[in-house]
């Protein structure tokens, strides 16, 4: 990645000792330079565009590659989580497995997950209360129960929910998991911006049992992170999911929504090496109005022919909801001689169904223009994986 330095053997250890001194245990406090929403005015969702400098950190990354964030929890769900409780915060609270402390209001802010009930959790809880219906649910018997109660709910739910409790405070942390840190696709390139890493994060917002709920990271950046302010940063490689080391081969990208992060850095990547492959991205979304990310940028590659070929499609702009999978059907013949040429197919985004649906198109694809078998059309795509040309990055 550092290339034209050139490094004298007895400060090798030394250089190499600063290049990985941030990592996810010591996390860069990258500053916020930008924080956009990226959707238009009347749109039914929120996805940010936030610029970090990484200017001192020594911190480079490959397009492909994923930037870790250390998120802190609202301090709304804190706070009710206090007067649940009956803490007043500053009570002093034992956090991992060394023994150290914490006061109680920023091991819940800083430390300790608390979004997400696992079945782990409401089995360990079962034994602080002789609430009758939690008794049940964690029966061997009815853990599909237990695993839907979980699904969407958090700490205050299960202690609103299964009272009264005879369990003290560091009872109730010490069932809590650490916070893990949320992992984003980057979407810029190092090439095209050194010392700056750039993320598309989608708000995650939604009501359970009358309550709003809001991702932990998301909406952090969408509400609480302004210009100016720092998030506590890694690089985490991600060695399966990179472009072509040849400039002259072709790329094929399905990313709807915020699946289009990585692929920026892909387009931004070739456009700075002036790669003289062809690329073609099919982008999805619900109304071209208010929801195509990054339609200048976009169409501006397209017309200085860094972007070869764009397909778009917007489910709620027409009777019938029309997505990426049924763009590549319309485009069969093409996608297939590309692929044939030896193209480098790539998914990112929704892993439960639209990377589900573009596989099962692909195959569809392959089997209908290849005039192939079924299995024929599955061991071909198989073959591409083996060969690193068809790559997935999905969550």
């Amino acid at each position: 990645m550092m290339q034209g330095t050139e490094v004298k053997p007895e400060n090798t250890k030394k250089l190499k000792r600063v290049l990985t001194s941030f990592s996810r245990t010591n996390p860069f406090p990258a500053k916020v330079l930008k924080n956009i929403n990226l959707n238009g005015t009347g749109a039914s969702k929120e996805t940010r565009h936030i610029e970090l400098s990484l200017k001192g950190s020594d911190l480079c990354y490959n397009p492909g590659d994923v930037l870790g964030i250390i998120p802190a929890n609202d301090p709304e769900l804190v706070a009710s989580l206090l007067e649940e409780i009956g803490g007043d915060g500053e009570e002093i609270v034992t956090v991992g497995k060394q023994g150290e402390t914490l006061p109680l209001k920023e091991a819940l802010t800083t430390y300790f997950e608390i979004t997400l009930l696992t079945k782990k959790i409401l089995q360990q809880a079962s034994a602080f209360t002789e609430n009758e219906e939690l008794q049940k649910l964690v029966l061997a018997e009815n853990a599909n129960q237990l695993k839907e109660y979980c699904y969407g709910l958090d700490l205050l739910d299960m202690l609103r929910d299964f009272g009264p409790w005879k369990a003290s405070i560091q009872d109730i942390v010490s069932l809590l998991r650490k916070m893990t840190p949320r992992l984003y696709s980057i979407a810029s390139s190092n090439t095209a911006h050194p010392d700056e890493v750039h993320l598309t994060i989608g708000a995650v917002r939604y009501t359970a049992l009358g309550r709003d709920r809001k991702g932990v990271c998301s909406v952090l950046c969408a509400e609480r992170i302004q210009e100016g302010d720092t998030l506590p940063v890694f690089v985490q490689a991600n060695k399966h999911f990179h472009l072509p080391e040849s400039q002259d081969k072709d790329i094929i990208m399905v990313g709807p929504g915020t699946g289009i992060a990585p692929f920026r850095s892909f387009i931004q990547e070739r456009a700075m090496n002036e790669a003289t492959g062809r690329s073609w991205l099919f982008f999805g979304d619900q109304h071209s109005a208010t929801d195509f990310l990054y339609q200048n940028e976009l169409e501006k590659f397209q017309k200085n022919r860094v972007l070869t070929r764009l397909e778009t499609a917007f489910s709620r702009d027409t009777a019938q909801k029309v997505y990426v999978q049924h763009k590549m059907l319309e485009h069969s013949k093409e996608l297939f001689e590309w692929i044939e040429n030896g193209a480098y197919f790539y998914v990112c985004g929704d892993k439960e169904h639209m990377a589900k649906d573009v596989n099962e198109t692909l195959i569809n694809v392959i089997e209908k223009e290849g005039m192939m078998t079924r299995e024929s059309a599955e061991a071909y795509l198989n073959d591409m994986q083996k060969q690193g040309r068809y790559q997935r990055d999905v969550y």
